[in-house]
């Protein structure tokens, strides 16, 4: 095919999943809806294969894009696509037409290292903040301690000289404690909290689930409403 960089023996060759139901590979199935958009669509009436690719073509035609389209399918891979691709979150794929006597149906199945990413990270922040709590249970109780010492001599009230005494001079007032010092107590309390780490978790699971869902339905919305126009 004209203005094509390069063909593909399949789209599987990028990411383990990216296959077709029934193969060898199906049992990836099991794990690989977590990088992997699959779906399905109806094709208009009367409309082939090389019309429905014809009509879904230009979101191939991008930089960084290269397809190869052979009997009934279309295979692609991506590589530093530009923001503006609106398919810029998958890496590979394949689209197939099945012809049946009702109709023809596209058949799809992408892979995203965006989304294999964005599930993993919040294992790794949660991993992060068990060894920042198991860090603290280990050097811990010495850091208290010797905190506690520098605390008990800092805040120790110097006793008088007794010529001071007996000149009537006032007892020495115990030291306060001023922002800074408090800031610096907070600190130390929260040296070994695994809070940030967590936080960090359930922003990366809240990006994934919202970006699993949303992705599916963008891919879908846009792949109809080529297919349907003209």
């Amino acid at each position: 095919m004209t203005g094509q960089a390069q063909s593909m023996k399949g789209a599987g060759d990028m990411m383990p999943g990216v296959a077709p139901t029934g193969d060898g590979r199906s049992w990836m199935r099991l794990i690989d809806w977590i990088w992997t958009v699959r779906g399905e669509l109806t094709l208009p009436a009367g409309q082939s294969a090389d019309e429905a690719f014809a009509r879904l073509e230009p979101f191939f035609r991008e930089p960084g894009t290269s397809f190869d389209q052979a009997a009934g399918s279309l295979s692609f891979t991506k590589k530093d696509p530009i923001a503006q691709d609106r398919m810029s979150i998958y890496d590979a794929g394949e689209l197939r037409v099945e012809q049946r006597p009702d109709g023809g149906i596209l058949r799809y199945w992408m892979t995203s290292r965006s989304l294999l990413f964005c599930f993993l990270a919040p294992l790794l922040f949660v991993a992060f903040g068990q060894i920042i709590v198991g860090v603290g249970m280990l050097v811990g109780p010495e850091t208290e301690q010797a905190d506690k010492k520098k605390k008990e001599e800092k805040e120790k009230v110097r006793e008088l000289h007794w010529i001071d005494q007996m000149l009537g001079a006032p007892a020495p007032e115990k030291p306060k404690k001023d922002e800074k010092d408090k800031k610096k107590e907070e600190g130390k309390k929260n040296r070994y909290s695994p809070t940030s780490a967590y936080v960090f978790a359930g922003l990366f699971a809240l990006l994934y689930i919202i970006g699993r869902i949303l992705e599916d339905r963008l891919i879908r919305k846009r792949f109809l409403r080529s297919l349907a126009e003209g």
